[in-house]
């Protein structure tokens, strides 16, 4: 019997038919037009049409999934915090959730409990984060309603901020119309917004607070939305967000234990660039369902199998590159327009290539063919960069980088030439072990290689 992991069902609304999110690169004017040098080293701007131009209710999302897992037979057990858990080899695990509840006795044990996840915690040994990304944010009524009409992914409007001993910090910005197409509300006809500023970060100990970076989004809130001039008076303030994300290299994680298996951001599966994983996670739902329906088959929870779901995958440690590019080191000095001009020239590139090299890259996914398409452009650009991007990164980084671009080109071969021709056999094979354990080599490759991604022409 097929064992689904996640059977997402939820309501999703539609913000603008056809809305547009656009993309700044140190953009103080829209509409901006031309490349990075074509306006005086002002910045790039380009527009992506269907991209994160649907909204979703929570606890829509949350009250059809709870119901679609009780109709299939579970139980959601509230308010029973999870204490320990005891794992033995051949006979199954047990869950300690306090003394006014019995232990849980199960085959296998699934943790979805984020990046915060106590066990992946415990794993990597209070290992310090290889890299950070700093959110803060709201979700606020007040913004001009004619002009809260498109979304923004990557904004910036100003340089390298230098914070003294705290180091260097580029701040980017995000928004997103709020309840625009929701119970027949039109374009121009809702004033709120949630708008997040970011930055990538290391976690050396020197770095600035939360609360530093929350005083700098209220102050430089109404540079970027220039119809807020005083932000205690003229916004309705709804949520207020401020976090840090933590990523690391060594991702995903593989299981220490037998039993467990760590998935979406507690595997550390999302990219270093996003904060986030839902959209990682259900990228890889399938591939993560139908292999743990096939080791529960096949009693296969050995740590050595589980860890072939948990693979290597080279796009996602290739993506280290572009988190490293796009922060300062402590104690580092960078030319304040770095970042500003490296992303300028990398969307306008882009841009350029067509949606089908765009639309991977702002999901996550990154393709060999995007890739040195992108990289080889961006040279011919603006060669005299060059060096200061090896420069920035370093030539321990740049190596590795190049490692991991040459599995990506790799596992596509592999993907492309290799799976078609050995895929009849290994469905005939009688062994189910090595049936599943060339099943998650097919699946290493084609997401490590970016080919899970179909770029749909009508997009």
């Amino acid at each position: 019997m097929k064992v689904s992991l996640f059977n997402l069902y939820a309501t999703w609304y539609q913000s603008i038919s056809n809305q547009l999110i656009s993309i700044h690169i140190l953009t103080l004017v829209t509409p901006l037009e031309g490349s990075y040098f074509d306006n005086g080293e002002t910045g790039y701007e380009c527009y992506t049409p269907n991209v994160l131009n649907l909204g979703i209710s929570p606890s829509i999302l949350i009250n059809n999934v709870a119901q679609r897992f009780k109709d299939n037979g579970g139980t959601i057990l509230e308010q029973s915090p999870l204490k320990g858990i005891v794992i033995s080899d051949s006979l199954g695990a047990a869950l300690d959730l306090g003394e006014d509840v019995e232990p849980i006795t199960t085959r296998l044990v699934l943790d979805c409990m984020g990046n915060a996840s106590p066990i992946s915690r415990q794993q990597r040994y209070g290992r310090k984060p290889d890299g950070v990304c700093a959110v803060v944010g709201s979700c606020a009524g007040g913004y001009d309603k004619e002009s809260n009409l498109l979304g923004d992914i990557i904004y910036t409007n100003s340089e390298i901020q230098d914070k003294g001993e705290n180091g260097q910090l580029q701040y980017f910005w995000e928004a997103f119309p709020v309840g625009i197409g929701r119970n027949g509300n039109e374009p121009g006809t809702s004033d709120v917004k949630t708008t997040y500023m970011f930055t990538y970060m290391d976690a050396e100990e020197g770095r600035p607070s939360l609360e530093t970076l929350m005083d700098d989004y209220w102050d430089q809130l109404p540079i970027y939305q220039p119809s807020i001039t005083d932000v205690e008076k003229d916004l309705d303030v709804k949520r207020v967000l401020f976090a840090y994300f933590p990523t690391y290299t060594d991702s995903p994680l593989k299981p220490q234990w037998s039993r467990l298996l760590a998935v979406g951001d507690a595997s550390g599966i999302q990219s270093p660039l996003s904060f986030g994983g839902f959209g990682a996670l259900t990228r890889h739902l399938e591939r993560i369902s139908n292999a743990i329906s096939e080791a529960l088959e096949n009693d296969l929870l050995h740590k050595k199998d589980l860890g072939q779901i948990n693979a290597y995958t080279p796009n996602l440690s290739a993506a280290w590159m572009f988190q490293k590019a796009m922060s300062v080191r402590l104690g580092q000095k960078v030319d304040p327009k770095f970042v500003n001009r490296l992303l300028a020239t990398n969307f306008d590139v882009m841009d350029n290539m067509g949606m089908s090299t765009m639309m991977p890259f702002l999901q996550d996914v990154v393709k060999i063919d995007g890739l040195v398409g992108s990289l080889a452009r961006s040279f011919v650009a603006d060669p005299s960069f060059m060096p200061q991007i090896v420069a920035h990164v370093g030539i321990p980084t740049l190596v590795e980088w190049l490692g991991h671009v040459s599995m990506i080109a790799t596992y596509n071969i592999l993907h492309v030439a290799a799976t078609p021709i050995l895929k009849p056999f290994v469905d005939k094979m009688d062994n189910p072990k090595e049936k599943f354990l060339w099943r998650r080599r097919f699946d290493a490759w084609k997401f490590g290689s970016g080919n899970d991604y179909i770029f749909d022409e009508q997009e």
